[in-house]
C-alpha cells in the first residue's frame, strides 16, 4: 500500500494515494451517478448526476483522509512519528513508527479516528439539512446525506473489537490495562481481528451464493484483508517481542566481505561468490568510503555476456538508499528503516563512517530462531525471578505499524 500519488503535507505528515483508490472512485461515481442519484432525485442531466457522483466521492476520500489524519496528529502528540498516511481501496492507513507507551495513549490514539468520521458525519447531516431546507437544492443535501451516513458506518465499522481495526486497537487497550502486558493484548486483538475476518469472507460467499455477486465480494475482499494484516500484525508483534532489548552489535556480521565499486561482475563472482556462501556485498573505495550494496539477486540479473564488462558500481544499490546503523542502536528501531529498504538490508558504520558490519535478513532470521534461548526475558529479568514489572515497562517497539481503516 504505497504512496503513488503524492499530495504533499497536511498538519506536517506526509500523504499520498495508491493507485488502488481510483477503483473506489470509479465504483462510487457510477453506482451514485448512474443508480442512486437519478433513482432517488429524478429529473435532472446525466451531466449533473455525474459531477454529484464525483464531488461525493472525493468528499468521501476527504473524510478518510480526516480520520486518519486524527490518528497521525494524536499518535504525535503522545511522542509517534508517523511516516505517512496512505488512502487505497479498501480504507486508509497511517504509519506509525513506534507504539504507544501506555493503554491510555493507545486508547486515544485508536478511538479518535471513529470520532472524527463521526464528526464529520453530523457535520455533514447539518449541511443537508440546510441545503434541502434553506436553499431548496435536494440533489446537494443527497450528497452530504450520503456522506453522513457513510461516515457514521466507518465510525461504527471500525469501532468492532478486531485488529487492525480501530475496535482491535481498543480492545488492545483495555486488555493491556488489565492484563499489564502489552505482547499478550496486541496478540489476542490480532487474533481476535483475524476470526472477525473469517467471518465476512464466509458472510460474503452465502450473499455470492444468494445472488448478491458484488456486495458479496467486496465483503469477502475486506475479510481477507482483515485476515492478512491481523496475521501480519500478530507476527510483528511476536517479532519486536522476540527482538526486544538486542543491539544491532549484537545481531551483525562484523568483518564482511568488501569489494571495489570499479570491479566487474565476472571478477566478482570469480574471486568471491563461488566460493563464499554469502547473499550481499558491500562496496568500498580506495579511501574505505562506502558506495553501495551489491546483492545476488542483482548479480543474477546481468546476462552472462555482459558480467566481463559490468561494473558493481552499475549494479548496486547507492548508499544513500541502504539503511545505516550505529552498532548500540536498538535492533527494533533499525528494522523499521529496513522494511522500506529496497533489498531489505543495512550497513553498520562506526562515528568516522568505517564500514563495521552488516544486517541481512538470515542475521535477523538467526537470531529469531534462537531468541527463545536468551536468558533474560527481556521484562522479568533472570528467568525464575519472582519479579512484578509494571505495565508501564512493557512498551518494546516492534516494526513499523500500520493503522489500519476499512471502507
Amino acid at each position: 500500500m504505497r504512496s503513488s500519488i503524492p499530495l504533499g503535507r497536511i498538519a506536517g505528515v506526509r500523504v499520498g494515494l495508491n493507485i488502488s483508490v481510483l477503483v473506489i472512485v470509479v465504483i462510487l461515481v457510477v453506482g451514485l451517478a448512474f443508480g442512486r442519484f437519478p433513482a432517488v432525485f429524478p429529473g435532472r442531466s446525466p451531466a449533473v448526476y455525474l459531477l454529484a457522483g464525483l464531488v461525493a466521492a472525493v468528499l468521501f476520500l476527504a473524510s478518510l483522509l480526516a480520520h486518519e489524519l486524527a490518528h497521525a496528529v494524536t499518535a504525535r502528540r503522545h511522542g509517534i512519528d508517523v511516516a505517512q498516511i496512505t488512502l487505497w481501496l479498501l480504507g486508509g492507513v497511517a504509519e506509525l513508527r513506534g507504539e504507544p507507551r501506555t493503554p491510555g495513549a493507545d486508547l486515544k490514539i485508536a478511538v479518535v479516528g471513529p470520532l472524527t468520521s463521526l464528526l464529520v458525519g453530523v457535520v455533514s447531516g447539518a449541511i443537508a439539512l440546510l441545503a434541502d431546507a434553506a436553499l431548496g437544492t435536494p440533489l446537494l443535501a443527497g450528497v452530504f446525506w450520503y456522506l453522513a451516513a457513510v461516515n457514521v458506518l466507518l465510525a461504527i465499522f471500525n469501532l468492532i473489537p478486531a485488529a487492525p481495526l480501530d475496535g482491535g486497537r481498543v480492545l488492545r487497550a483495555a486488555l493491556w490495562a488489565r492484563w499489564g502486558d502489552r505482547t499478550r493484548a496486541a496478540v489476542a486483538a490480532a487474533r481476535a481481528g483475524r476470526v472477525f475476518g473469517y467471518v465476512l469472507i464466509a458472510l460474503g460467499f452465502i450473499q455470492v451464493l444468494a445472488g448478491l455477486g458484488f456486495q458479496g465480494f467486496w465483503l469477502a475482499l475486506i475479510g481477507l484483508f482483515l485476515v492478512n494484516a491481523a496475521t501480519a500484525e500478530e507476527q510483528q508483534t511476536q517479532l519486536g517481542h522476540a527482538l526486544y532489548g538486542l543491539r544491532v552489535a549484537d545481531v551483525m556480521s562484523g568483518n564482511p566481505i568488501t569489494a571495489h565499486p570499479d570491479e566487474t561482475v565476472a571478477g566478482l563472482i570469480d574471486r568471491v561468490v563461488l566460493r563464499h556462501r554469502l547473499s550481499t556485498y558491500p562496496l568500498v573505495d580506495g579511501h574505505g568510503t562506502f558506495t553501495g550494496l551489491v546483492t545476488l539477486n542483482r548479480i543474477r540479473q546481468v546476462l552472462p555476456q555482459e558480467r566481463a564488462v559490468t561494473r558493481l558500481s552499475d549494479i548496486a544499490c547507492p548508499a544513500h538508499e541502504v539503511p545505516k546503523a550505529r552498532p548500540d542502536e536498538q535492533l527494533t528501531d533499525l528494522l523499521q528503516r529496513m522494511g522500506r529498504s529496497t533489498d531489505g538490508r543495512a550497513v553498520v558504520l562506526d562515528p568516522t563512517g568505517r564500514l563495521l558490519g552488516l544486517i541481512t535478513p538470515s542475521d535477523v532470521s538467526r537470531v529469531v530462531a534462537t531468541a527463545g534461548l536468551r536468558a533474560t526475558d527481556p521484562y522479568l529479568g533472570p528467568r525464575g525471578a519472582d519479579i512484578a514489572v509494571p505495565h508501564q515497562r512493557r512498551e518494546e517497539p516492534g516494526p513499523v505499524r500500520h493503522h489500519h481503516d476499512a471502507t
